[in-house]
C-alpha cells in the first residue's frame, strides 16, 4: 500500500493555454529506486515552479506493467520526501488514465491522423528492415489501406500517420534541433492489447495535466519530437521542453553503478544530509556565475532555465563532500545530534543515554565542523559514547606502556581537585602538569588521550575533558590505571 501521497487517475483538464502560472511534474518510471539522475531532474522542476510560484506535480509512469512494483513506487515517494521535494496535490497514475488515453487516440483517427494497422509481428520486421536498407523508418502500407480489406478477426494496433514534414523542436537548452521527416516511422500509439504507449500517454497527461514545462534529461529528445507531432496533430499548445544532459561519471562516460548510480536511498546511509545533496544536484548541470554554495531560498530564487548548460555534468564524490561540509556546519545542533543517534541505533558498543545524547549536543559546535557526512560524524562522536571500559589495542595501547600509567595517576589526582572545570582552566591544567614533569606534552597528551578516547578521533584534550566532565574522566582514568 502506498502511503503518505496516494496515485490519482487525474482526468480534469487543464489546458496549458489557460494556465497563467508555470505547472511542472516529475514523471518518473517505478521499475527501480530513485536514482540520483531522477533526484535532479525532480529538483530542477520543483525549483522552476517555486522560482514562479507555480505548481510541481508527480505522475507516475506505471503503464509497464510487468517491471512496475508497489515496492518501487514506494521507494520514489521516500526518497523524494527524503530530499525535500514535496508536491502539489496527489500522485498522477498514468497507467489509471488508460482510458482517457485511448479517447484522444479516437480523435485522431477521426482527423485521419491515426490508423489501424494489421500488420503482424513478421511483416513488420520484414518492411522495417527494408525501410532500413532504403534510409528511413518503417511507413506501414495500412496507413492508406480500406481498413475492410484487413482478415477477418485479425489483430490491430493503432498507429500514428507519421507526417512528411520535418520536426523543429525548440529546446531551452538544446536550441532548435531539426529531424528529417524520415526519420521517424508510424508509431504505435494502442498496442493489440489496448494498452496505451509511452510517447501517446505522456501527451495527453501533460496536456491534462496542465504541464507548462517539460524539463528532463536529454535521452528524452527524441521522444519530445514525437510527442510534438502528436501535440500538432492534435491542435494542442506544445509545453516548452528543456532537456538537459545526462549525468556523467567522473572519467567522463556514462554513469554506471561503479561511478555512484546509486538510489537516492544509499546516498543517504552514506550520511548526505537532504540539504547538502539539493545543493550539490543543482549545480549538476546548471550555474549561476561562480557561486558553488546556496541554501534553500537562494536556490529557489535564482534557479532559471537560463543556467542549465548543455554539456554533461561529471559526478564528483570529493565536491558533493565539501558542499555536504558547508551545510553540516549550518546545520541545527539539536537535529544532527538527533540523526546521528539514529545511525546509532543498531550499535551495541556505545552509550545512547541521556547523559550520552547532552555530551553529544554539547560537543557538536565543535564536531560538526571537522565531518563533511552523518557517517563521518558518527566517528567523531564515538569517544565521547563508547562503551566503558573502553578496550585500547594496537598503537594505541603502546602509549600507556612504560611510566604512563603511573603519570596518569599523578594526573588523575591533580584533575580532582579542579573545581572550575572548563576548557580555558583544564588546558592550563594540562601544560602546568608536563611542566612540573619535565616532559613534552606528548607524554601527557598520548596516553591521555588513549585512556579517554580508546584512540578514536578527537578534538583538543582540553576540549575532550569539558565535555565529558569530571566524573566520566576519572572514571575512564580509574579504568586504565
Amino acid at each position: 500500500m502506498l502511503r503518505r501521497h496516494s496515485l490519482s487517475q487525474r482526468n480534469t483538464i487543464s489546458h496549458v493555454q489557460n494556465t497563467q502560472s508555470v505547472i511542472t511534474r516529475f514523471a518518473p518510471s517505478p521499475t527501480g529506486f530513485l536514482h540520483i539522475g531522477g533526484a535532479r531532474t525532480a529538483l530542477f522542476n520543483a525549483l522552476l515552479a517555486k522560482r514562479h510560484g507555480g505548481k510541481f506535480t508527480l505522475r507516475i509512469e506505471d503503464t509497464d506493467r510487468k517491471r512496475s512494483t508497489d515496492e518501487a513506487v514506494q521507494a520514489i515517494l521516500d526518497g523524494l520526501h527524503w530530499l525535500g521535494l514535496e508536491w502539489d496535490g496527489e500522485a498522477v497514475s498514468q497507467f489509471a488514465r488508460a482510458d482517457r488515453h485511448r479517447e484522444v487516440v479516437d480523435q485522431l483517427i477521426a482527423k485521419g491522423a491515426a490508423f489501424r494497422c494489421y500488420l503482424t509481428p513478421e511483416e513488420t520486421e520484414s518492411l522495417r528492415d527494408a525501410a532500413f536498407k532504403d534510409g528511413r523508418a518503417l511507413r506501414s502500407p495500412w496507413r492508406d489501406r480500406d481498413p475492410s480489406e484487413a482478415p477477418a478477426s485479425a489483430s490491430f494496433t493503432i498507429r500514428f500517420k507519421a507526417p512528411d514534414t520535418d520536426v523543429v523542436l525548440h529546446d531551452a537548452v538544446q536550441g532548435d534541433v531539426t529531424w528529417a521527416a524520415k526519420e521517424f516511422d508510424d508509431l504505435i500509439l494502442l498496442r493489440a492489447d489496448g494498452v496505451p504507449t509511452y510517447n501517446m500517454a505522456v501527451v495527453v497527461d501533460d496536456h491534462d495535466m496542465g504541464i507548462t514545462h517539460v524539463v528532463r534529461g536529454d535521452d528524452h529528445l527524441v521522444n519530445a519530437a514525437r510527442q510534438s507531432q502528436i501535440y500538432d496533430a492534435l491542435g494542442w499548445d506544445k509545453p516548452i521542453f528543456a532537456h538537459i544532459p545526462l549525468i556523467h561519471g567522473p572519467d567522463g562516460k556514462k554513469l554506471s553503478k561503479r561511478h555512484g548510480a546509486l538510489g537516492i536511498e544509499a546516498y543517504r546511509a552514506m550520511g548526505y544530509l537532504p540539504e547538502g545533496l539539493r545543493n550539490y544536484l543543482l549545480r549538476l548541470g546548471w550555474s549561476h556565475g561562480d557561486k558553488e554554495l546556496f541554501d534553500d531560498s537562494e536556490m529557489a530564487a535564482l534557479f532559471d532555465l537560463k543556467g542549465l548548460g548543455k554539456a554533461p555534468a561529471r559526478l564528483d564524490f570529493d565536491k558533493m563532500a565539501h558542499v555536504n561540509a558547508w551545510h553540516m556546519a549550518k546545520a541545527d545542533d539539536t537535529e544532527l545530534t538527533t540523526l546521528v543517534f539514529q545511525r546509532l541505533a543498531d550499535r551495541d558498543d556505545v552509550r545512547r543515554d541521556d547523559t550520552a545524547k547532552v555530551w553529544v549536543h554539547e560537543a557538536m559546535r565543535v564536531l560538526k565542523e571537522r565531518a563533511s557526512t552523518l557517517a563521518e560524524l558518527e566517528d567523531q562522536v564515538y569517544f565521547l559514547i563508547r562503551s566503558r571500559p573502553i578496550e585500547i589495542t594496537g598503537k594505541t595501547a603502546k602509549a600507556l606502556k612504560d611510566d604512563a600509567r603511573a603519570r596518569l595517576g599523578r594526573l588523575r589526582a591533580i584533575l580532582a581537585d579542579i573545581s572550575d572545570w572548563n576548557e580555558a582552566t583544564l588546558g592550563a591544567a594540562l601544560q602546568s602538569f608536563a611542566e612540573a614533569e619535565e616532559v613534552g606534552f606528548g607524554k601527557i597528551g598520548q596516553p591521555l588521550r588513549a585512556a579517554l578516547t580508546g584512540g578514536a578521533p578527537a578534538p583538543d584534550m582540553s576540549f575532550v575533558l569539558a565535555i565529558l566532565g569530571r566524573d566520566e574522566v576519572l572514571s575512564r582514568l580509574d579504568d586504565v590505571i
